[in-house]
């Protein structure tokens, strides 16, 4: 029965799911696909965005999440019907994210592995204009 589930689960995986797996590269950030940014708003202030980047946090600094809330605002102001990017600190926010997305509700979301963390080694970086 484990089998069958596995294998169900992977062929979903297969037919439905669309996360691709990249690192960030100048050629990603030229072609303008947009990029979400589920980082928390402290690192954001921290570190800064990449330019043009959509924050939108998912898990706040409490480590705690609103999907709800996420999807809204993410619905709001990216094209969900059209491939877009996303991006967390090293990618490890992300890993679980882009599945998520892309398996429950199909999207197309392109996963960018190594996050900021990867970014800041050579790519421009927009300070994020945070207001309380």
């Amino acid at each position: 029965m484990k089998k069958i589930i596995l294998l169900l689960t992977l062929l979903s995986a297969v037919l439905f799911g669309e996360v691709t797996n990249t690192y960030i590269t100048q050629k990603i950030l030229d072609s303008k696909l947009p990029i979400v940014d589920v980082r928390t708003v402290g690192e954001w202030k921290e570190t800064g965005l990449l330019k043009g980047a959509i924050p939108i946090e998912f898990f706040n600094a409490q480590g705690k999440y609103n999907a709800n809330k996420f999807l809204k605002e993410l619905n709001a102001k990216v094209d969900t019907k059209k491939p877009f990017a996303i991006i967390c600190h090293t990618g490890s926010r992300t890993s679980m994210i882009a599945p998520w997305l892309s398996k429950e509700l199909h999207y197309k979301v392109v996963n960018l592995q190594g996050g900021m963390e990867y970014a800041t080694h050579g790519l421009k970086l927009k300070t994020y204009p945070y207001i309380p």
